[in-house]
């Protein structure tokens, strides 16, 4: 059985998840066009949550709700007093209390809290990133019968996921925009672009491949189908769409089309791709005083704010893939509509 076939979507065609930039209007646009739209939820309280699944619920369409898997870490004084010292010049700069700042959520792994709110619909499809949850919190999920993702970025981690339970593999490429999904193999020598990262895992996962990374027209989805993938995954060539809430600033850089993207720990401290900023040119895109994901966020967010007030994205995180050349400020059906040609070849 062909994967859009078990998705129920016309085309085996999944929109990233994107936490910050979306919500469920996306998720309905695409799902409506014939791919699967999907949900973000790391940034989302379980109120919230309950709010955006009734929508796609009461919808009738496909949907795939994505949760991060991350350990919690402590918080810890010291690591947060070095990242401040770090930062201390831009908080003189922007006339910021360090002392001041407010804890801040970070992003929500998947919980006991956000099972109960799941409990209560029948998702398509369930995506994970950084692994998958606890043995009886998966349970609970496959229950609802959801069809289980999750991101590696490595034959070793795809291994891993298939064997605790996993129903298809989201094989992520360095293009992709946004956090890597790591969490066996966190060393990036270690990780491959998309196409490669194909050859690696084709040979040896026997459960559905889902490509990620770098596609954005007709030809790279042609390409990725051909290379072994049951279906692809795009997240950036969305970004411009009008459903989308990427904001006036973050839009802005998108439409560079040459503007060099970086992987980053400085807006959360896990490892993400998006466009270099001046935090990043100033600080070096990866900062050893930057603390563990997510705990960074904390204290960079109010240069973000202070900034963006200033038409500044001096500290906002442009979370790109390497590859634009798909974006396009239109309905988000025409990139659906686009993408799908290269089904069809």
């Amino acid at each position: 059985m062909s994967l859009n076939a078990i998705l129920g979507t016309r085309f085996p065609l999944i929109q990233a998840p994107m936490a910050g930039v979306q919500d469920t209007g996306l998720s309905l646009a695409v799902s409506r066009s014939g791919g699967l739209g999907s949900l973000p939820a790391a940034m989302l309280d379980a109120q919230t949550l309950r709010r955006e699944l009734q929508v796609l619920q009461s919808s009738g369409l496909p949907y795939n709700v994505n949760f991060f898997c991350h350990q919690p870490p402590q918080h810890s004084a010291a690591a947060e007093s070095a990242w401040q010292a770090a930062l201390l010049p831009y908080y003189q700069e922007f006339g910021i209390d360090p002392a001041a700042i407010p804890a801040s959520a970070g992003r929500r792994p998947f919980d006991d809290e956000m099972a109960d709110v799941l409990d209560a619909f029948s998702p398509t499809v369930v995506s994970f990133h950084f692994g998958l949850p606890r043995p009886d919190l998966l349970a609970r999920v496959k229950l609802r019968g959801a069809f289980v993702l999750s991101s590696a970025t490595t034959l070793n981690e795809a291994r891993w996921l298939v064997a605790n339970g996993a129903d298809g593999v989201i094989a992520q490429g360095l293009e992709a925009g946004g956090h890597r999904g790591h969490f066996l193999d966190r060393d990036v020598i270690q990780q491959a672009y998309t196409f490669d990262l194909l050859k690696q895992l084709t040979p040896h996962i026997q459960v559905p491949i889902i490509a990620a990374g770098g596609i954005a027209d007709a030809q790279g989805v042609q390409a990725a189908m051909a290379a072994g993938a049951a279906a692809v995954q795009v997240g950036t060539a969305f970004l411009l769409c009008h459903e989308a809430k990427t904001s006036a600033l973050h839009r802005a850089r998108l439409s560079d089309q040459q503007a060099p993207t970086a992987l980053t720990n400085l807006f959360t401290g896990g490892l993400a791709r998006g466009l270099c900023n001046r935090v990043m040119h100033e600080l070096g895109p990866q900062s050893a005083a930057a603390p563990v994901f997510p705990m960074a966020t904390q204290s960079i967010a109010p240069l973000r704010t202070k900034a963006e007030a200033n038409q500044r994205d001096d500290f906002t995180p442009l979370w790109s893939g390497m590859n634009r050349s798909g974006c396009a400020a239109c309905p988000a059906a025409e990139i659906v509509h686009q993408l799908a040609a290269g089904f069809t070849h």
